[in-house]
């Protein structure tokens, strides 16, 4: 029953007049306990009543005494319906009051966006291929805002981006207690900024609520191409944040010179900071990713055959999700159908083949040749296809275009498309010039004959 505080006094005006009726005999328990009472609140069946001092309420709220039990008899009667009753202090109300005002207003933006505990650097495994990215990490978490601003790490899917946020953050809230860290995916970036123009969450401001992060950690940055709206808005999110001095890191699967479908000022500020690549792992290193993830399934590695372990880290070498889950599939298959205490080479050869199976359905490209001669020499696929012409970068060009060649047949013409619009003679000479190499030149047939054989699996 919803009623006005004017409401709220006649009636208890009422019930005390029906109580000291009852009282007439006891005037001393009247004024004692129920006179300077006064009716609280009423929400749906709980009146709750406002006493004196804590031992009236002790008094009034045992339901075995007398004044309980003349109370609830008389609100029963005066109200017409059954009512629970419930007691409280001043000193309680003033309590709860300051409570409230202690504890900040909690925003309902990006309410599920959180960091992910177990994601630390603790168990992120460190190799060739992300060292650059650790170090840089932990330098900017102990220098926030001031060396490199914004920190940008890109790479292919699954090598390991969103785990690396996550251990930023992670590492960032304990160094700091008192920083705000925020996580957030760009999908969910846009969708929160969607569900604010429609006035879902109008009581807050949209980018007033950023003022208040000291580290924002935004994972696959790609995803606002073609979004002009969500794009000019996280322009203004991002300068507010470098410019007092607050710390961004973006993840992409592709180098900032690389995105597309976003303005020009807005990739300009991706490049003055620090962009750093994380490379496909190299065997040892996927082999100790194997490791970190049995003994996080609670298993033990020495249940492994060692054979085993490199033949699953050299078949699923592209992607640690792919290694997870192959991961996960010999587990499951091992419990369900083999009942053994040590899993032997043979037994992860069967479980896995399926997966084997759908690789190999999958045609090999030009861009599959791409990314195994970049992983084979530590680069990005972008530094092979550009003009840089360092004698590096030109061998792995050049091998590239001859397996393009050499594997798939592709027309001259066409790879000249693919590997920065070359014209098709310079690309028959560089073909050439590794036929003629691989003819006296080792560490070219050992490179050639490696990149082959990660690409036939």
């Amino acid at each position: 029953m919803a009623t006005s505080l004017v409401q709220q006094k006649e009636i208890w005006n009422h019930i005390l007049a029906k109580v000291r009726e009852v009282l007439k005999n006891d005037i001393h328990l009247y004024q004692s306990f129920f006179a300077d009472t006064s009716l609280y609140s009423i929400e749906n069946d709980l009146m709750t009543i406002l006493v004196s001092s804590p031992v009236c309420k002790q008094f009034l709220q045992q339901e075995d005494q007398q004044g309980y039990k003349i109370l609830i008899n008389v609100v029963t009667d005066v109200m017409e319906s059954n009512y629970r009753l419930a007691f409280i202090t001043q000193d309680e109300i003033n309590q709860d009051d300051n409570k409230t005002k202690k504890e900040p207003k909690k925003s309902t933006f990006f309410a599920n966006s959180v960091l992910n505990p177990k994601y630390t650097f603790d168990n992120f495994v460190s190799g060739n291929c992300n060292k650059e990215a650790i170090q840089a990490s932990l330098l900017i978490a102990t220098n926030p805002g001031v060396t490199y601003n914004p920190l940008f790490v890109y790479s292919k899917p699954g090598l390991g981006k969103t785990h690396l946020l996550h251990a930023l953050g992670n590492y960032y809230k304990e160094k700091y207690p008192g920083k705000k860290v925020q996580y957030i995916s760009t999908d969910n970036f846009v969708n929160e900024f969607v569900n604010y123009l429609n006035g879902n969450q109008a009581s807050e401001n949209f980018k007033d609520f950023f003022e208040t992060i000291d580290l924002l950690l935004v994972d696959d940055i790609q995803m606002l191409q073609n979004k002009k709206a969500t794009c000019d808005l996280f322009f203004t999110i991002f300068n507010q944040l470098v410019n007092s001095g607050r710390q961004i890191v973006l993840t992409s699967d592709r180098a900032p010179s690389e995105l597309q479908g976003l303005e020009e000022r807005l990739v300009s500020r991706f490049n003055m900071g620090l962009s750093i690549p994380m490379h496909t792992p190299d065997t040892e290193t996927m082999l100790r990713i194997l490791e970190k993830k049995i003994v996080s399934n609670q298993l033990n590695v020495s249940n492994f055959d060692p054979d085993g372990l490199m033949y699953l880290a050299q078949n699923f070498s592209k992607n640690v999700r792919d290694l997870e889950g192959a991961l996960n599939r010999v587990i499951f298959y091992t419990i369900n159908f083999k009942h053994m205490a040590r899993i032997d080479l043979e037994t992860i050869k069967e479980s896995v083949q399926p997966m084997l199976k759908q690789k190999k359905g999958v045609n090999l490209t030009e861009e599959d040749i791409i990314e195994e001669v970049a992983s084979y020499y530590n680069m990005t696929d972008s530094q092979i296809t550009s003009k840089v012409r360092t004698s590096q970068i030109a061998l792995a060009r050049r091998i590239a275009m001859y397996l393009c060649r050499e594997m798939l047949d592709t027309p001259y013409l066409k790879i000249g498309k693919i590997f920065g619009g070359r014209d098709h003679s310079t690309v028959i000479t560089a073909v050439l010039k590794v036929e003629t190499e691989l003819k006296t030149d080792t560490q070219m047939q050992s490179a050639i004959s490696a990149i082959k054989k990660r690409l036939k699996k």
